[in-house]
């Protein structure tokens, strides 16, 4: 396969992949009170059926995974745009609390198969070793979900209502999200037990072989798997808890609320910047030391922000940003290097089980602890995220060939 079509796979997936997450994992910031307040019911528990969805989502993973692994990531991605168009008419259609929360658990099976971890497992099926590029490329292109996603959400909402924005986002998955998952290659099926063929394209050239390891971690797949479901969970926590309560916390660091939303927007653009070093100069590195890089850096700033409060709240946003920013790409390169693409998929799903879920608790759990202790809560990530740098310290990449 050319590089050019490589580039256009990216491409198409990457836009997929921005629909996929601005209607899903962004809509309650915008949607949830409107919806609350027409159905009758709190915002909470809006909140609980979207938490409820991340749990579906944690155990729909593995299965979409080995379907993936088997079948290749088109027919699983188009199907998960029919059941995104279908959850979200459910929303738009709900007339109380039973009708949000069956529509929200339809979500979670669409999530679980439709988000970056089902992206991840399909492009390692269509590039095997060489998938690393591509990957990093989608969260590029996805990284700006919110910064379109919440604004188009917003313009649905005052237009048509919040039915209409679900409806909205139904019609543009049957519409854009179809055509784009349907116009991925085709995976060869004969490639299934061996996904990184002779046919399939290298590692490019700007990434020395050095960089991706050629044989599996088979020495402790257990431990290898339990400190990288590990890492991934904190992640999850972390970016999880920061994007439910990040202006929050800063104004209890002693920023304005003007100043904590400015400088919480930094998040994504700092994501996105540190994504563009992964794609060019972190891409010389192996994959475990730059995770290891990205991981001390929300420790590193959250030091910064207790030890100094207020003027090293800029710090913080984009150190925090800049790692949850290359942590995400971590995800999929790094059970990649680590075991090879055998099997990929289901592994990768079965790994972001634990990931899931502690991204469903993560705003009720560190909301609960910024309530009780201010902006100390952060000491709680902080050395969850040190923790993570110990368990990426533990990993050891596997013997070179060549």
């Amino acid at each position: 396969m050319s590089a050019a079509s490589q580039r256009w796979t990216v491409a198409r997936l990457g836009t997929a992949q921005t629909l996929a997450w601005a209607s899903s994992y962004y809509l309650p910031a915008m949607l949830a009170v409107p919806m609350a307040r027409d159905l009758g019911v709190a915002a909470p528990t809006v909140f609980a059926a979207f938490s409820a969805a991340l749990i579906v989502s944690a155990l729909l993973g593995p299965v979409a995974g080995r379907a993936i692994d088997r079948h290749g990531g088109r027919p699983v991605l188009v199907g998960t745009n029919l059941l995104f168009a279908v959850a979200l008419a459910g929303m738009a259609l709900a007339q109380g609390p039973v009708g949000l929360f069956a529509a929200w658990m339809l979500m979670g099976v669409a999530m679980g198969s439709g988000l970056y971890e089902a992206a991840f497992a399909a492009l390692v099926r269509l590039y095997g070793q060489g998938a690393r590029g591509a990957i990093t490329g989608i969260t590029l292109i996805a990284g700006f979900a919110s910064t379109e996603g919440w604004p188009l959400s917003a313009w649905m909402e005052a237009q048509w209502g919040w039915r209409g924005a679900c409806a909205g986002w139904a019609a543009l998955h049957l519409l854009a999200g179809v055509p784009l998952n349907g116009w991925l290659p085709r995976a060869n099926v004969a490639e299934k037990a061996h996904p990184a063929s002779a046919e399939e394209p290298a590692a490019p050239a700007t990434e020395p072989a050095a960089s991706v390891s050629a044989a599996p971690a088979s020495a402790h797949p257990l431990r290898t798997t339990v400190l990288l479901s590990f890492v991934f969970a904190v992640t999850w926590f972390t970016s999880t808890a920061m994007a439910a309560h990040l202006p929050r916390l800063l104004q209890a660091s002693g920023t304005s609320l003007q100043a904590a939303v400015a400088l919480a927007a930094l998040v994504g653009p700092a994501q996105v910047a540190a994504r563009l070093l992964e794609f060019g100069l972190l891409r010389r590195l192996h994959p475990l030391l730059s995770a290891q890089l990205a991981a001390a850096a929300h420790p590193l700033g959250a030091a910064l922000l207790m030890a100094l409060g207020g003027p090293a709240a800029a710090v913080f946003t984009l150190l925090h940003g800049a790692g949850n920013g290359i942590l995400t790409i971590a995800k999929g390169t790094l059970p990649l290097v680590l075991f090879g693409p055998a099997g990929y998929g289901a592994r990768q799903g079965l790994m972001m089980v634990p990931a899931r879920v502690a991204q469903a608790f993560a705003p009720v759990l560190f909301g609960m602890l910024l309530d009780a202790v201010g902006a100390a809560a952060l000491w709680s990530t902080a050395l969850l995220g040190v923790a993570a740098l110990g368990a990426l310290w533990l990993l050891r990449p596997v013997a070179r060939q060549g």
